[in-house]
């Protein structure tokens, strides 16, 4: 079971104490036991915070967050990595965001574009460099709705004019080009990238058909916010909204593209999944155009009847009657879902450690399955991430915010979980301590998790890494230190 409040507080205290003084002192503030009646956590823990010098820290910067995450996933635009080869590299094939198209015709999020620096384009800039790229771009892939610039560290240091080639390359084109300050040693982690790129959006993409008196609406017209699409997640959830009458008119950043971000004004209701990354959009689009913003969580089959009638609720009692149907159409398969594989995952405990939405919104999915949430944090968390994840964790439960390498390996050392689920950076450490571990960053390659049909996905993998035969084969450390005892006493 959890512990209780004291034995967590205990915990945190015994794995601080390997620290020097100061170190010890900052890191406690990062670490909490929980305590769900807390409506705000920045009295308790901090967060957002620049990671110590000198300690692991499972974070990644804000290139990352823009590119990798908010601007990556949309499909007809070219996003140029305006730097050296490897951020775009890395960024292109991090994140399975599943796309329908022709890729390299009318798709393009699965190639990497760059600017590809070298040194004398640090000397002499870069600014004439990328302007016949972007010319370049167009020539050879006509079909792209636009261009994005996203600037590597070397740009923000030499001071390239993003801005004045985006103006001028839109003029030239024809097209949206879109310069997003991105540079990886701003701000804090990945989290500046999301806003940043938020704000690229707001000022060059929203406002592109303001104008435009075409779009026919409908009372039903609803926005996807913030899926992108791994694995399908974004698919499985539409159909569960088109189920009950709703209408998607746009989806992004997942499968997204740039004339679905520009209609999307045109929506009775802004659907919003990772809040951390889209909040900032979202609220723009509340406060300019009186579009209202709801979050939903789509993982297991409670949260997710939560939320059909949460977004239910907002229409009429049509809408409402159809998501009641939809509930009960589901229910069945559900049932027998967890009917199947409860028995074998029943008690099994869980530790989490991922990036925006995923420690607070798979919670519920793990207990329909029977499994017990014992700690979660993010790597990249603000302080409303935790008010909202208070109330989902059980009391007592372990917390910890941007955790070091060692922290982490010491709290699965002293708390022994059946399973961990965290990023590809973590993976194979627990892999070796023996422990069964699945990727939450890009579903280990499986998916979708979202939705009814995302549930069925999920408890399979669930059950496959924790019964897999291979970890009878593996010992963590510290059983292979008690067996050693064991036979050097015989």
């Amino acid at each position: 079971m959890t512990m209780n409040r004291q034995e967590t507080e205990q915990l945190i205290q015994e794995v601080l104490e390997v620290y020097p003084e100061a170190t010890g002192k900052q890191r406690a503030k990062h670490l909490m036991a929980n305590d769900p009646s807390l409506e705000k956590s920045n009295k308790c823990i901090v967060a957002n915070k620049k990671a110590l010098p000198g300690v692991m820290t499972a974070r990644g910067c804000a290139y990352a967050g823009a590119k990798g995450v908010v601007w990556g996933p949309v499909k007809d635009v070219l996003n140029i990595s305006h730097g050296p080869v490897g951020c775009g590299q890395f960024s292109r094939a991090g994140r399975r965001n599943y796309v329908t198209g022709h890729s390299g015709v009318n798709v393009f999020n699965d190639i990497n574009f760059t600017s590809d620096f070298q040194e004398k384009d640090v000397v002499f800039g870069g600014d004439k460099k990328l302007a016949k790229i972007i010319s370049e771009l167009d020539t050879l892939f006509p079909l792209a709705k636009g261009v994005t610039i996203q600037s590597e560290c070397p740009i923000g240091l030499i001071g390239d004019d993003i801005e004045a080639v985006a103006k001028k390359s839109a003029r030239d084109i024809g097209k949206v080009v879109v310069p997003v300050r991105c540079e990886g040693f701003r701000g804090v982690s990945q989290s500046l990238g999301h806003h940043v790129a938020n704000d690229s959006l707001r000022d060059w993409v929203l406002h592109g058909r303001d104008d435009d008196p075409g779009f026919e609406a409908t009372p039903y017209d609803v926005a996807i916010t913030g899926d992108y699409n791994i694995g399908g997640d974004a698919w499985s959830s539409r159909v569960l909204l088109e189920e009950m009458g709703l209408r998607v008119i746009a989806q992004w950043s997942g499968d997204g593209s740039i004339p679905e971000m520009q209609i999307t004004r045109h929506a009775k209701l802004n659907l919003l999944h990772c809040y951390r990354s889209m909040n900032y959009i979202s609220r723009h689009m509340e406060e300019k155009y009186g579009m209202p913003w709801m979050e939903y969580n789509f993982f297991g089959p409670t949260k997710i009847a939560e939320s059909l009638r949460k977004i239910a609720a907002f229409f009429d009692g049509a809408i409402q009657e159809n998501a009641e149907r939809v509930i009960a159409k589901y229910q069945p398969i559900m049932d027998a879902i967890i009917a199947k594989y409860r028995p074998r995952l029943e008690g099994k405990r869980v530790m989490l450690f991922v990036g925006g939405l995923r420690p607070r919104h798979v919670i519920g999915a793990y207990e329909d399955l029977g499994m017990e949430v014992i700690g979660a944090g993010y790597e990249f968390a603000h302080n409303d991430d935790y008010d909202r994840t208070f109330k989902e964790l059980q009391d007592g439960a372990l917390i910890y915010d941007d955790a070091t390498s060692f922290e982490l390996e010491s709290f699965v050392e002293r708390l022994k979980p059946d399973l961990i689920g965290s990023g590809i950076k973590e993976k194979y450490v627990f892999h070796k301590m023996g422990i069964p571990f699945r990727q939450m960053h890009s579903w280990d390659y499986s998916g979708p998790y979202h939705g009814y049909d995302g549930f069925a996905i999920f408890a399979r993998d669930m059950d496959m890494t924790l019964n897999n035969p291979c970890w009878q084969k593996l010992k963590a450390p510290w059983q292979r230190a008690s067996a050693e005892t064991i036979q050097a006493a015989a």
